[in-house]
């Protein structure tokens, strides 16, 4: 358990404000991360672009781009997207467009119509561009304009989990992992 005596331990000031996200809090919520240093930064910015600025926020958000990307190692979906071809849902409309939009980003971003409003939102190309969603930056970025759009710190403020998950997953699936990454980044965020 980090202490105080640790310079890279988050510390929770007056008011519940937050320092930045280091890599070592970043290892501390997620273990099997590989490359915590070139993450850690790009969570800060897409955080604190998206008001994802007390604990209670950042402990939910990251526990569920924990479990989305493998703990920051995936930042495209493992399945090969065929199970989206032809998802008038999602906006693929064109044979190819379920592999072309699979989920990317550290919150899994799937499907034709999402990428554009996320792109548009980004100011990226993400329809001609899919990949771009694969960078630590844009995946982060990608992330915080999910988390947004689905009024997620409100539920966070909460605590209702579950129904964040939901929110991202449309049920419950890896309820279990997701709670457990919580868990942990409330006991490293010092709630």
């Amino acid at each position: 358990m980090p202490t105080d005596d640790d310079d890279d331990v988050i510390l929770i000031g007056k008011g519940g404000r937050v320092s930045s996200l280091t890599p070592t809090q970043l290892l501390q919520i997620m273990p099997k991360c590989l490359a915590a240093d070139v993450h850690a930064d790009p969570l800060e910015r897409a955080m604190q672009f998206a008001a994802i600025n007390t604990p209670v926020r950042r402990a939910a958000f990251l526990a569920q781009v924990a479990h989305e990307s493998g703990q920051l190692r995936y930042a495209e979906e493992i399945a090969d997207g065929s199970a989206y071809e032809g998802r008038a849902d999602l906006g693929n409309n064109e044979p190819g467009d379920g592999r072309r939009y699979k989920g990317r980003g550290w919150l899994q971003i799937t499907g034709k119509s999402n990428y554009d409003r996320c792109g548009k939102a980004l100011k990226l190309d993400l329809v001609a561009s899919p990949q771009l969603l694969t960078t630590p930056e844009n995946a982060a970025r990608s992330a915080a304009w999910f988390w947004m759009t689905r009024q997620l710190n409100e539920l966070a403020d909460l605590d209702q989990f579950g129904l964040i998950t939901r929110r991202i997953n449309g049920g419950f699936t890896g309820l279990d992992d997701r709670i457990k990454h919580w868990l942990r980044a409330r006991r490293v965020l010092g709630l």
